[in-house]
């Protein structure tokens, strides 16, 4: 080999690795697993990104995300959980009942869960400091609350001998529980309790309509990560059929609800988000103790208790942490 190809020779292989280098990095892929519709949880995903940010990671980027939305299908959450699983996705951030069916799909990805049950009575993780595995995330304990909002209902409303309980049967194991622990809440304040199921829009509509013909003093809207989406849709229709309504979640109150109480949904997504992040940075699930939300909220409409006629008691809003009015 003559001396000048030898030299060239040695050039060119000296600038693989110059080459290689300069290759883009490969972008980490979460996939956002949701059992409701994008409409209505634009605030939820925005407080998750704000997490993300936090940990130092901006979508599209250095991070893709990969959203399945199951639009209240429950049947449709094990197919998509698969999904994200055979795209062998960094992590799963899933809300409740989404995250039981990734939790069946993968022991080996991590899975970062929102929920507002408790995740050890569901099974997500058997202990909240140490959950070990592949599962951690945040819990708003809003199931666990639950009760509280008949005891809110019955002080807005003293009069009243009956109330609706609105329920999501599509979730079926969220729904047996919160209507176990509300009737053993509505027991001791001497009220009846008549629950009502819907899972689509119309089925929503027809369970407001037919508040009337129950006589009840005020629906209490169970939890359920459907519902969580259609804040708006609940308070429009409050309004409309002349329904004192109450919910867990700031958002439902704004959107013109009588009243909410329960934790910050938006600050459990931040979490999630931040939980993300630090997974990709190299921390285990396992290690990462669950996060409990410790802030509850009360919130009154005064607006739409004058719109439905209703005057609130001087010792709820001396209570609450927000009046609209």
């Amino acid at each position: 080999m003559r001396r000048r190809d030898f030299i060239a020779l040695l050039g060119s292989a000296a600038a693989l690795p110059l080459v290689a280098r300069a290759q883009p990095a490969v972008k980490p892929v979460v996939g956002f697993l949701n059992v409701a519709s994008p409409d209505g949880y634009e605030h939820h995903v925005a407080a998750f990104r704000a997490g993300l940010k936090e940990r130092g990671y901006v979508e599209g980027e250095n991070l893709m995300i990969e959203f399945r939305w199951a639009e209240g299908h429950y049947d449709r959450l094990p197919g998509m959980a698969a999904d994200l699983v055979g795209r062998e996705v960094s992590v799963i951030v899933a809300n409740t009942p989404a995250n039981l069916a990734a939790k069946a799909a993968t022991s080996r990805i991590p899975i970062v869960f929102t929920t507002a049950s408790d995740p050890v009575k569901i099974g997500l993780v058997p202990n909240l400091s140490r959950p070990g595995g592949n599962t951690t995330g945040v819990t708003q304990l809003n199931v666990e609350i639950g009760p509280k909002r008949l005891e809110l209902a019955h002080e807005l409303i003293p009069g009243a001998t009956s109330i609706a309980f609105l329920v999501n049967p599509n979730d079926a194991l969220r729904a047996t529980t919160v209507t176990h622990d509300a009737q053993a809440a509505a027991v001791p304040l001497g009220l009846k309790l008549h629950v009502l199921r819907a899972a689509t829009d119309a089925e929503i509509d027809a369970a407001f309509a037919g508040f009337a013909r129950l006589k009840a003093g005020v629906l209490v809207i169970g939890v359920d990560a459907l519902f969580n989406s259609k804040s708006q849709l609940l308070a429009e229709l409050s309004l409309r059929y002349g329904v004192p309504a109450i919910y867990q979640y700031d958002e439902f109150a704004d959107a013109g609800g009588l009243l909410s109480y329960g934790g910050s949904i938006k600050e459990s997504y931040r979490w999630a988000g931040i939980y993300t992040g630090r997974i990709l940075k190299g921390e285990r699930p396992g290690d990462l103790p669950v996060q409990q939300s410790t802030t509850v909220e009360l919130i009154v409409n005064l607006k739409t208790a004058k719109a439905l006629g209703i005057t609130v008691p001087m010792s709820l809003l001396g209570r609450a942490d927000k009046v609209i009015e």
